[in-house]
């Protein structure tokens, strides 16, 4: 195994700690739920709706900003003994939106019946599924074992890299430079990829009409650089458009506009009519995703790209020329 310090290894594995860790939460959560009792209950309400959701944002004071997502909205009303309650939480897997909105909807349309699943200390918390999804625990392994296999596989290639080229370039002092020149290259330009990847499958999605919303005056703090009492105040708007796809309704954000004054967020924001129609593409595999613009994704991949080529003409000048 390569000799690097421990926490290089904790901040690579982190994310996946942290993953297997609400897999363990949920999984205890689930096995409590299975001994709950059960009620029948009938779907009042099965409609798609967007909610505000925090999302961190470390540039604002706040830490955080709102942001729009999709739902699927199913509430059910069941008696527990001479109680009549109404609850709209499916499952006890968390809900982050924008996933499953018109299978759910479908599912649990206005009017069925359904086998509600309640706590028996807490009748008001319910679920109508206790299941964890199928294959997650083997969805899990796998992932782990691809983690683990990009992790050590990347530190061991990094190192053996280090280790030949230590003995070819100009400065052998300056191998580790090489490395990581080119390391983040090939991150970069593996992300362009991605992107690039992404841009083109949106051209065969499907278009549907969609309208332009455009969100009231934001007021907020920027975070505040070190030394500073408070950061500057800035004004924003958010840029929604709404559309319908397979009768169901979603809503997404396609632009974030901030300025330090109102007159010149005024004329940022003089592309955005209020109430514009516009060409919505729909993946039809996830319809709570859509995008206006193919052409934007496409151009940062090339930007990636020149960045990574940059990285990489860097990485030859000081394997070549030694400084």
């Amino acid at each position: 195994m390569p000799d690097l310090p421990w926490f290089v290894y904790a901040m690579l594995l982190g994310p996946l700690g942290l993953v297997l860790v609400a897999a363990i939460v949920k999984t205890w959560q689930v096995r409590e739920a299975r001994n709950w009792p059960q009620a029948p209950g009938k779907v009042i309400t099965s409609v798609a709706e967007a909610r505000e959701v925090r999302v961190s944002d470390s540039d604002r004071e706040e830490g955080y900003r709102l942001e729009k997502r999709n739902f699927a909205n199913v509430t059910y009303e069941y008696a527990v003994g001479s109680r009549k309650l109404r609850c709209n939480r499916i499952s006890i897997g968390e809900d982050l939106g924008n996933f499953e909105v018109a299978e759910k909807l479908a599912k649990y349309p206005a009017g069925s019946i359904v086998t509600v699943y309640y706590h028996p200390r807490h009748p008001d918390q319910a679920v109508l599924e206790r299941d964890l999804p199928k294959g997650l625990w083997g969805c899990l392994g796998i992932g782990t074992a691809i983690a683990l296999g990009i992790v050590f596989g990347s530190a061991f290639g990094l190192n053996q890299t280090y280790a030949y080229l230590a003995h070819h370039v100009a400065r052998p002092d300056l191998a580790g430079l090489v490395v990581g020149l080119g390391a983040f290259g090939l991150v970069i330009a593996l992300m362009g990829y991605g992107v690039r990847r992404q841009a083109s499958m949106a051209t065969r999605w499907p278009v549907v009409r969609g309208t332009i919303k455009l969100s009231g005056l934001e007021q907020y703090h920027e975070a505040s650089e070190p030394g500073e009492r408070r950061g500057t105040e800035m004004f924003g708007k958010r840029v929604t458009y709404t559309y319908r796809y397979h009768n169901v309704s979603y809503t997404n954000e396609c632009a974030r506009v901030a300025s330090g004054s109102d007159a010149m967020l005024k004329k940022l924001m003089a592309r955005y009519q209020d109430g514009a129609t516009v060409e919505v593409r729909v993946n039809p595999d996830n319809p709570a995703e859509a995008t206006l613009d193919t052409s934007g994704p496409r151009r940062i991949a090339w930007l990636l790209w020149g960045i990574a080529a940059i990285f990489a003409a860097l990485a030859m000048f000081v394997a070549t020329r030694g400084g």
